[in-house]
């Protein structure tokens, strides 16, 4: 009941810093206090054991000490440990504080929480614990009451494991390399995502037609788009946006149309129905583009295009880049596992020009800029002033009229000069001509998008193909390609978190290294790090999660508890050596990890237990984040657990007694007998 206040007192202080710092409380920082939520026990969890195993012995001892006395001592045994192991895990959240972009902008606050409830617990820990341990602990009757059977049958198992261990040391060691090994090569056959698909209930289905299509036909096919979504069992509704307005961040003309689909949930997966709607739309003659509203917002973002793999193609002559853009199409068709793929709508359609002849203008007292100008002004029009009508304002505008906006009407148009008002025609050249719909430029050039999605396959080894086509496309001088989407700022994402976490692991080493003042000691508790890819990679694979930044952080999570297990089983050790006079050799080996082993399973439990809802949400709408963490970190948990209550005891016994020695050299000389 002690540790158990850890908790909301811990979450208490976390959410009186999110109003210190201006934090809000949002889906992602709920998500690190969940993640957080089981080892925030753990902290109180070791200090109240170890202060519970401190008051037995003192019951049985002949010169009793106080109960003040003891629990002070317990509490300081561990404090040393638990701070240590606190600042490693916010050492390991270190790469999830680069990131930038979208993931930056998503898993920060998730650090921030978790961090933040971590420093909380450590709080807890070290003074409220301690001081409902004096008053409650030693007045408690059961106090010596025997261990449950089931900690006893644990505890039984991993003495026959480690005398087995003992006698046969390289058996563990071998097994432990060979299943990190076969983890590590089976986790590159997972796919790979930049994030967990998601789960939003509602699709976007995207129609282009050929530019240049009237309203009335654009909305008829529109019209039966709809009614054959609607044949689909899963279709609760739909709504239509055609064209958007031209004072719109994302203009577009009525050519484009985008209808929303509402779900209903079935036995189908998204997958299929995703599926079904694209066979209903096969025989329109348009171009779709199927996908989630916020997907959709989040591959725009990033690439610019709504579209989860986009080719772009820079160059100068427009013609060209649509040539340029058709092949590639045309070649990307055999890519499987690639759909919706089409090439951005730019065509040439009938325009109006109008050309200023310099001379003739200035003849008649007229700067281009203001033939320009006058000529926008009647055709495009401009607001005079303004009609307010209770709430409603309009603007009062002044253009010419629809039957004036053909090549005769614009050349007879009247413009005001020094001379008097002159027909268009006399100051310049009007033709009927054609020219592009849109011209798009990316960093001053101009640029055409080939793109298109997958059909819930692995985007990496699309991409494989789309790259290996690429590369034996032959471009005419000055044009070049560039291939983006949501797996390249995976990619550039997943760089800068391995590069980050190698620094992050030397920080760790050090700190280690400073504690310990032994290499041998330090690597002995990272080591345990890889043990927890056994289970995280096995987990992923049984439940069919993809490698994504969600992955990445349930690993970096991980790491952070796994190195506290080992940093409180290590220290305790040298405790037993340096200040209970046990000598160095087995049988201290055996009492320490049997000591330990309640606390550290406890531990684990607790971390596993909360992350239980997390992990039986999969595809639940709000859970798709969060559910590929608390996968990685129960299975990483399980087999990390597991090997390192026999791998540390072994490695420590073959390479501690020097660290100890020289430990107990160094307290002589500083006459310091400090507790670890």
């Amino acid at each position: 009941q002690i540790s158990l206040l850890a908790i909301p007192i811990s979450i208490l202080v976390t959410v009186l810093a999110f109003r210190f710092f201006g934090m809000t409380i949002n889906t992602m920082t709920l998500g690190g206090l969940a993640i957080a939520t089981g080892e925030l026990v753990d902290d109180a969890v070791v200090d109240i054991e170890n202060i519970q195993r401190r008051l037995k012995q003192n019951r049985t001892a002949r010169n009793p000490e106080s109960a003040l006395k003891v629990i002070s001592d317990a509490s300081q045994e561990v404090r040393s440990g638990i701070i240590y192991a606190t600042m490693i895990v916010v050492l390991v959240f270190i790469p999830l504080f680069a990131l930038t972009g979208i993931e930056g902008r998503l898993f920060a606050p998730l650090g921030i929480a978790y961090i933040i409830s971590i420093l909380g617990s450590l709080l807890v820990a070290i003074t409220v614990t301690p001081v409902l341990a004096y008053y409650l602990l030693p007045k408690m009757k059961n106090l010596d009451h025997k261990e449950s059977f089931v900690v006893r049958f644990l505890k039984f198992c991993n003495k026959r494991l480690l005398r087995f261990a003992f006698r046969w040391p390289l058996v563990p060691i071998v097994v432990s390399v060979i299943g990190v090994s076969i983890a590590t090569l089976s986790a590159t056959t997972l796919p790979k995502s930049f994030l967990p698909p998601f789960n939003e209930g509602s699709l976007t289905v995207g129609f282009l037609l050929q530019p240049g299509v009237s309203l009335e036909q654009s909305d008829a096919l529109g019209r039966i788009a709809e009614q054959r979504i609607l044949e689909v069992p899963e279709v609760a509704q739909v709504g239509r946006r055609t064209g958007r307005a031209e004072l719109d961040e994302h203009a577009e003309g009525v050519h484009s149309s985008e209808i929303d689909v509402d779900l209903h949930s079935s036995e189908r997966s998204r997958e299929e129905v995703i599926a079904d709607i694209r066979s209903k739309l096969a025989g329109l003659p348009v171009s779709t583009n199927v996908g989630q509203p916020i997907s959709h917002r989040l591959d725009h973002l990033l690439s610019g295009v709504r579209a989860e793999i986009v080719l772009k193609v820079f160059g100068d002559d427009l013609d060209t880049l649509r040539s340029i853009g058709e092949q590639l199409r045309v070649t990307m068709n055999n890519v499987s596992g690639l759909v919706d793929l089409q090439v951005e709508r730019q065509v040439q359609i009938p325009q109006i020009q109008v050309v200023t002849d310099y001379e003739r203008a200035q003849t008649y007292g007229i700067s281009p800029s203001h033939a320009t100008q006058a000529l926008g002004s009647l055709t495009e029009g401009r607001v005079l002033g303004e009609i307010i009508d209770g709430p409603r304002r309009f603007d009062i505008v002044m253009k010419s009229e629809d039957s004036d906006r053909t090549r005769d009407g614009l050349s007879n148009l009247l413009i005001q000069t020094e001379q008097g008002t002159v027909p268009v025609n006399l100051i310049a050249n009007v033709t009927e001509t054609e020219g592009p719909n849109q011209v798009l430029r990316e960093n001053a050039r101009r640029r055409i998008a080939v793109f298109g999605n997958t059909d819930g396959s692995d985007i990496t080894a699309i991409v494989e193909q789309i790259r290996s086509n690429i590369d034996s496309f032959e471009l005419p001088p000055g044009y070049t390609i560039q291939l983006e989407g949501t797996f390249k700022a995976r990619e550039e994402a997943t760089r800068l978190i391995t590069f980050l976490a190698m620094i992050s692991l030397s920080l760790i080493f050090i700190v280690l290294y400073t504690r310990y003042k032994s290499v041998a000691l330090s690597l002995i508790i990272i080591g345990n790090i890889p043990l927890a890819l056994i289970g995280s990679v096995t987990a992923l694979h049984i439940t069919g999660q993809p490698l994504s930044l969600a992955t990445m952080v349930g690993f970096i999570t991980l790491a952070g508890i796994i190195t506290r297990n080992g940093i409180l089983k290590i220290s305790h050790y040298i405790n037993l050596v340096l200040h209970e006079g046990e000598s160095f050799g087995t049988k201290m080996v055996l009492r320490g990890s049997q000591e330990r082993l309640t606390p550290v399973l406890m531990t684990a439990l607790s971390a596993g237990i909360a992350l239980v809802p997390l992990a039986l949400g999969a595809g639940e709408p709000g859970k798709e984040i969060l559910h590929p963490v608390a996968v990685v970190i129960l299975g990483g948990l399980l087999s990390a657990t597991i090997i390192d209550a026999i791998l540390t005891p072994i490695l420590f016994l073959y390479f501690g007694k020097p660290a100890i020695d020289s430990l107990r050299e160094e307290q002589k000389i500083n006459g310091i007998q400090e507790a670890y």
